[in-house]
């Protein structure tokens, strides 16, 4: 199978919240008065740097504007950074363009002035519906915040909207778990995304952590929530991703099968495929970070906005298992070889031994986890560690490895 540069997509970091919640550990800071011009003056100039290398000139498949709060930018900032890709950019037509949505930092005007600025899917951060947990999470909504903002959205015009659920939550016990999310569906969602609520370092819950529910309960709640989401007609493709159908999000899709991704602002993570055979390494794959506050990565030389390196063949593994192996359907065996260019035998071995534990199943070419393996993913993908972690090793945790959507996709 000869190896090929996969879709490009672009990630746009926007790092502002009104506050920081206690279980939030992404690349977001508190601001009351960001400087929105300059921030967007600066990702088109990153945009521009990026565009230099000769694997970024590719179409872009899928645009994700995360944070932060991307909706606390001004609805003429948005239009201006998407107007600023738009003549940067080959885009494919009918892309997706998502943009993150807080409620309480959103109201009509602004959703229709994302809406004309060509924002075609929302992503908005309820993560409850409990006025109890709410409190409990620092959120600075209520529940008729977050059942305006899906009503605003539709009125504008939004047909994709996605909906973000913790569950796991302080005091939450099973019923309240089902309480919650029968509450999120009944608000007619495209696309829910459903995950544990985790205490994460260097966060305020590390700190003073909360009294969670026990792990056999958290087990519990998860089972009952895919089987009220397959209930309601929404099908998981992901570990914490349910759709309708076709309204899977694309630009995740592209992260689990190991896409291209260009990274813009602060903290930003991106990869790139290069594949130019008059180079002596004509095909190599490089992470790419940011600066990671927003305040060096807007007083920073432009070209000096990035760090990059190189994946060796332990980083192509491992970075393929830990994103494939999220998906509900696998990967094709070909895939592998195309987007790593390493062969078969790479993973071969720990694939076998998985399977040989009830973890994968093989099938035709095609390599998917079974519901052991996917209730004990990290398990699975332990499997495909290097004996010698490398020079990526501490950048393999960023949070869209994490969560199918939510704030801090692709930055850390």
């Amino acid at each position: 199978m000869t190896p090929s540069q996969p879709p490009l997509a672009l990630y746009v970091h926007l790092p502002w919240c009104v506050s920081k919640c206690p279980y939030c550990d992404f690349n977001s800071h508190k601001e009351s008065s960001p400087p929105f011009e300059a921030y967007v003056d600066r990702l088109l100039q990153d945009l521009d740097q990026e565009r230099m290398l000769p694997a970024a000139q590719r179409p872009v498949t899928s645009i994700y504007l995360g944070g932060g709060t991307p909706s606390l930018f001004p609805g003429a900032s948005v239009q201006r950074l998407l107007d600023g890709i738009r003549a940067r950019c080959r885009l494919h037509s009918g892309l997706e363009i998502t943009l993150e949505a807080n409620p309480g930092t959103t109201d009509a005007s602004r959703l229709a002035a994302y809406r004309r600025a060509g924002v075609n899917r929302l992503s908005i951060g309820a993560q409850s519906l409990s006025p109890r947990a709410l409190l409990a999470l620092g959120r600075i909504h209520d529940q008729r915040d977050i059942i305006e903002t899906v009503r605003a959205a539709r009125a504008v015009g939004f047909e994709q909207i996605n909906l973000d659920m913790m569950f796991g939550l302080p005091g939450q016990d099973r019923a309240g778990a089902r309480q919650d999310l029968e509450a999120l569906i009944a608000l007619a969602p495209e696309h829910i995304s459903y995950y544990q609520l985790t205490i994460e370092p260097q966060t305020r819950f590390e700190a003073c952590p909360p009294r969670l529910p026990d792990p056999d309960t958290m087990a519990d709640m998860a089972d009952q929530g895919r089987a009220l989401l397959a209930q309601a007609g929404f099908r998981q493709y992901e570990v914490s991703a349910y759709a309708r159908p076709g309204a899977r999000c694309q630009h995740n899709l592209n992260y689990w099968r190991f896409g291209d991704y260009l990274g813009l602002g602060a903290g930003a993570h991106g990869k790139l495929t290069h594949h130019d055979d008059t180079t002596v390494h004509s095909w190599r794959v490089t992470r790419r970070v940011k600066r990671r506050h927003p305040k060096a990565y807007l007083d920073a030389v432009v070209c000096d906005l990035s760090e990059s390196w190189e994946l060796d063949a332990d980083d192509l593994v491992l970075e393929f298992a830990l994103n494939s192996l999220r998906l509900t359907q696998g990967f094709e065996r070909d895939l592998f070889t195309r987007v790593t260019n390493q062969p078969w035998s790479r993973i071969a071995g720990p694939l076998r031994l998985a399977e040989q534990d009830g973890l994968i199943r093989i099938r035709q070419g095609v390599v998917q986890p079974t519901d052991l393996g996917r209730r004990f993913l990290d398990d699975l993908v332990a499997r495909f560690l290097p004996v010698t972690p490398s020079r990526s090793g501490a950048h393999l945790n960023p949070p869209h490895l994490i969560r199918s959507d939510g704030c801090g996709t692709a930055a850390s």
